[in-house]
């Protein structure tokens, strides 16, 4: 097997890179089935394979380690063969008509008459990278994403071919529709094409019927859930059901997801009894009112915020970062928030939701697990024991602003700094960023801040495309527009925009309580020690290294 560089991805993850994708697949599967201490996740990609880590130290062993390995090639797997129709009439046919220079007859015949190999998952649950058998039909990303590909959207970018299986934001060259459900989570095999699998394109005239979005969870009927159980009044803005997600499931295009700001939902876990992965309310900017069935006992942390509790005698003020009582029928009424932008509420019990696969967290990317909540929701709480031992009262989770009111988020460059020169790379450290409304939790999206005259957005030192590789949360994707994207807990599994550096898992809470219009600044430490780096120039790391 071919060597390649091995780069950090933050402090716990590491890219491997290959020369062909089917030396990927060949470590990939190796991996798999010797997997390496603290390893918790593996995503394949085109010409790279990411390995996370629990740790910062597994890691670092995971670098080690990967010199020695080489792989066998594998066999190609006997996997089925998948017919999908298309009605070849994509907003971008024209377009790759023309860059390929077949003509739109030509486009949807090259398309059609070879056998695509599912590669990997990525970017969405169910969005299978699609090898083609030549590059007859290989043509760049859009320069700039659409903000909506509608579900079924038939298209391409490089060697590949996929469907978009939700209505999602996407920048391949959409070329066709269908409606096949390419991930379905009521089936016993949600994605429909699994790796080593074929599959093949068959123009039609129509479809059977419109695509559409698959729901993945219902809402009890009120009537049907008995005491205890917390009443949704009004969900505010925002509220969702989080727990500490699921990961492991990369291979399925499945993010990890769970609470934006883990260190706060661990907190109101541990001030109730709770274990830290039960399942809590993650609310955005407040407004939210609930009601109690039957007595319960809550903790409320996150964003600063003033609640009230009212009842038959009258309201009082619930604590924050302490347990509470809401006896049956009080309401909870969060207000918005002075600091901060998610408040996390626990119930001692826990809330009892159905799981999806193996999580009770809703993923706003691939719209995977419990719905987001609405008036008339009713949750069961779980049964609390004598382990549900409530805590006292804590500090805050919260970052300190620094003197000008700025979120300082420390980083670990790479893992593909090198696409830029070393003075972009400083003035990326050196400005200040504006979090931006156009945030959620798959991203916050940053923009220049307007009080500094000497921002400017960054250029790339390279010219072409990136493959898509593995992503992580906390890394800063740079688009061609040149403002940082910071990915949060529902990012997709793979991308395609250079990542300039990534936030250390420790200030990944930090980061999910940015709300909009607050400024931003970052600060290169150092992996090991996490002490800052001055040259921002400088990783503090040697350069990627060369496999023997």
């Amino acid at each position: 097997m071919s060597g390649g560089p091995i780069r950090w991805v933050g402090s716990r993850a590491v890219l491997v890179e290959r020369d062909t994708l089917d030396e990927v697949l060949a470590l990939h599967a190796y991996l798999l089935d010797r997997p390496l201490p603290g390893q918790i996740d593996l995503v394949p990609a085109a010409k790279t394979l990411l390995i996370k880590c629990d740790s910062h130290r597994n890691a670092a062993r995971a670098h080690a380690a990967v010199h020695d390995i080489h792989a066998p090639p594998i066999e190609q797997a006997d996997g089925k063969t998948v017919e999908i129709e298309v009605v070849y009439d994509g907003e971008d046919l024209e377009t790759v008509a023309e860059l390929t220079g077949l003509g739109v007859d030509g486009v949807i015949e090259a398309h059609t008459r070879q056998t695509w190999r599912a590669a990997f998952s990525g970017f969405a649950p169910g969005f299978v990278y699609l090898a083609a058998e030549d590059d007859t039909l290989d043509v760049p990303r859009r320069d700039s994403p659409r903000t909506a590909v509608p579900a079924g959207s038939v298209a391409l970018a490089g060697p590949f071919s996929a469907v978009y299986p939700r209505r999602s934001p996407g920048g391949w060259q959409l070329i066709g529709r269908t409606d096949a459900r390419v991930w379905d989570i009521e089936r016993e095999e949600p994605a429909l094409i699994q790796a080593g699998d074929l599959v093949r394109y068959k123009a039609v005239d129509r479809l059977q019927r419109e695509q559409g979005d698959e729901t993945t969870a219902r809402a009890e009927a009120p009537d049907t859930v008995a005491k205890p159980a917390l009443e949704i009044v009004d969900p505010g803005l925002q509220s969702l059901i989080e727990d500490l997600g699921r990961p492991g499931l990369s291979h399925l295009g499945v993010s990890v997801s769970g609470a934006a700001d883990e260190a706060a939902a661990r907190q109101a876990n541990r001030l109730v009894g709770n274990r830290a992965d039960d399942a809590v309310i993650e609310t955005l900017l407040g407004d939210l009112t609930i009601r109690a069935r039957g007595d319960l006992t809550l903790a409320r942390t996150g964003a600063d915020t003033q609640a009230t509790i009212d009842s038959e005698r009258g309201p009082r003020t619930a604590p924050l970062r302490a347990p509470f009582a809401l006896h049956d029928s009080e309401t909870l009424t969060l207000a918005t928030p002075q600091r901060g932008l998610r408040s996390y509420i626990a119930v001692r019990g826990g809330l009892d939701v159905p799981a999806v696969l193996g999580s009770r967290s809703h993923d706003a990317l691939s719209g995977i697990g419990p719905e987001p909540l609405a008036a008339g929701r009713v949750l069961p709480v779980g049964a609390a024991g004598p382990s549900h031992i409530v805590g006292a009262p804590e500090p805050t989770t919260l970052a300190e602003r620094d003197e000008d009111k700025t979120v300082a988020l420390r980083i670990v460059l790479g893992p593909r700094d090198d696409w830029f020169s070393p003075a972009t790379r400083a003035r990326f450290t050196r400005q200040r960023w504006r979090a931006t409304e156009q945030s959620n939790r798959v991203g916050v999206r940053l923009d220049l801040d307007t009080d500094n005259d000497n921002g400017a957005a960054l250029e790339r030192d390279r010219d072409g495309e990136l493959p898509s590789e593995g992503t992580v949360p906390g890394a800063l994707q740079i688009p061609p527009s040149g403002l940082p994207v910071l990915f949060l807990k529902d990012h997709p599994v793979t991308g395609g925009y250079p990542v300039i550096a990534v936030v250390i898992a420790e200030d990944l809470p930090l980061a999910a309580q940015i709300a909009p219009g607050e400024a931003v600044r970052f600060a290169v430490v150092d992996p090991d020690t996490l002490a800052p780096i001055e040259d921002d120039q400088d990783d503090g790391r040697p350069p990627a290294e060369e496999s023997p």
